[in-house]
């Protein structure tokens, strides 16, 4: 996306009391493989004291009916291996795990050397 031509990042809030309590934050992604866009959930939060009280599904329920509505093939996110209630909750929802895909990070060092040639 070129920086000036829409948004790079999107969300959703979640709020109770006209109060923000969760959120999601989400971006366009493509796949070459269905040959169609798709959405990346960068960040999906709710404050522990609202937890359990459907937000976060609300949230991500939101998310599918933009996928729906768009014609996007799919919504993807990322989540820590050791985050059990998470998965567990993601699992409940439907989502699956891509346990075959192994995420890559290049940053610090490392990214400024191989953006200078070194």
């Amino acid at each position: 996306m070129v920086p000036g031509a829409g948004p790079a990042l999107l969300g959703h809030v979640a709020m109770v009391d006209r109060t923000v309590v969760g959120c999601a934050l989400w971006f366009l992604n493509f796949s070459s493989w269905r040959g169609v866009h798709g959405i990346y959930l960068e960040d999906l939060y709710v404050q522990p004291a609202h937890r359990g009280r459907g937000l976060g599904r609300t949230l991500l329920a939101r998310l599918a009916a933009v996928c729906a509505e768009r014609g996007l093939a799919r919504l993807e996110w990322a989540v820590l291996d050791w985050n059990a209630p998470s998965i567990a909750f993601y699992r409940s929802v439907g989502a699956v795990a891509l346990d075959e895909w192994t995420t890559f990070r290049l940053d610090g060092e490392a990214l400024a050397a191989l953006a200078h040639g070194t």
